[in-house]
């Protein structure tokens, strides 16, 4: 592998090109944007840093030109709206459908044997928007959730117990949103379970947190958060680009895993060199499954949300 695209050079897009350059692990990165001169400025910006970050990934920006894209292994969405205070990821539904079908035809044209890894929100529908747009199979199609959700897990609990974030293994399921998933019991410090080392009062508040996290940016800042997902993202590249075979937590198509189909959601997959390699699927308890029954019910009823807008459209 040694093209990735990067589709939308907002604040999230151009972190993960710069993620991804400074790892250095590609021969090039294209960041395209329909902004005029957006791309292009970002590209040249990050081509400079080159010489102080020493890295010799080459970095090209285009405006809203895909044959640049063409014969890329892995492609980034970002684009869309960003969340603003008082909206919740599922406002951006209508929109950011839209975008994200017609960037991802756009790309899919010159690049039909990349893999795509979606970040825009609502994540877990627009994964799908850009499943069924692209025609590709659904282990070359993923959202980033759950490596970003687990990010701010551990970041929470390394504050919390004052340990390195390096020695915290965290698990967390389902949708991208307030009905996610943390699983306490599958998170560890240096192999100790979190639970001999927090009670669960403590626990409760900062999987609380977790849930919020995004929301809690967007009232501290007025927009959506961009350093965590644009990193986030890049280690889903960083594991697909190297073959790695890490095992991070995706929103990936379900076939009958967990008892759910017909859907993407997070849950843990091996990811390698042609995308998903493997859906893992743990142990869940009666209320760890009873919790992500009720965040796959509330996937389907944006996609029924989805449905509805797309019929109104037409209808017009």
């Amino acid at each position: 592998m040694n093209k990735v695209t990067v589709i939308g050079a907002g604040n999230v897009g151009a972190t993960v090109a710069e993620c991804v350059a400074r790892k250095d692990m590609v021969s090039e990165v294209v960041l395209i944007d329909i902004k005029q001169g957006l791309s292009e400025g970002k590209a040249l910006d990050l081509l400079e840093a080159a010489p102080v970050h020493l890295f010799d990934t080459h970095v090209k920006g285009v405006t809203n030109d895909y044959t640049a894209t063409a014969n890329s292994d892995i492609c980034v969405i970002t684009s869309g709206i960003p969340r603003r205070p008082g909206m919740s990821r599922d406002d951006l539904l209508g929109t950011n459908a839209s975008i994200v079908r017609s960037v991802t035809e756009a790309f899919v044209a010159r690049s039909p044997n990349a893999i795509i890894v979606v970040v825009s929100n609502p994540l877990d529908v627009m994964t799908y928007v850009a499943y069924t747009a692209s025609g590709l199979p659904g282990y070359r199609v993923l959202g980033m959730a759950g490596v970003l959700d687990t990010a701010r897990f551990r970041a929470f609990i390394a504050e919390a117990l004052n340990v390195s974030v390096r020695d915290i293994q965290t698990l967390l399921m389902g949708g991208h949103g307030d009905t996610m998933v943390p699983l306490p019991r599958y998170t560890t410090i240096g192999g100790i379970p979190l639970t001999h080392l927090m009670d669960s009062d403590q626990i409760n508040q900062i999987v609380e947190r977790v849930k919020t996290g995004g929301g809690e940016i967007v009232q501290l800042m007025g927009t959506s958060a961009w350093y965590a997902p644009g990193a986030a993202a890049a280690e889903m590249v960083e594991a697909m680009v190297k073959d790695s075979g890490r095992v991070l937590p995706c929103a990936a198509w379900l076939t009958g895993q967990y008892g759910l189909e017909d859907l993407f959601i997070g849950v843990p997959v091996r990811l390698g060199r042609t995308g998903i390699q493997e859906i893992i699927e743990v142990e869940l308890n009666a209320d760890e499954q009873r919790l992500l029954d009720t965040s796959a019910e509330h996937v389907r009823a944006n996609l029924a949300a989805l449905e509805r807008v797309l019929k109104a459209s037409n209808d017009s």
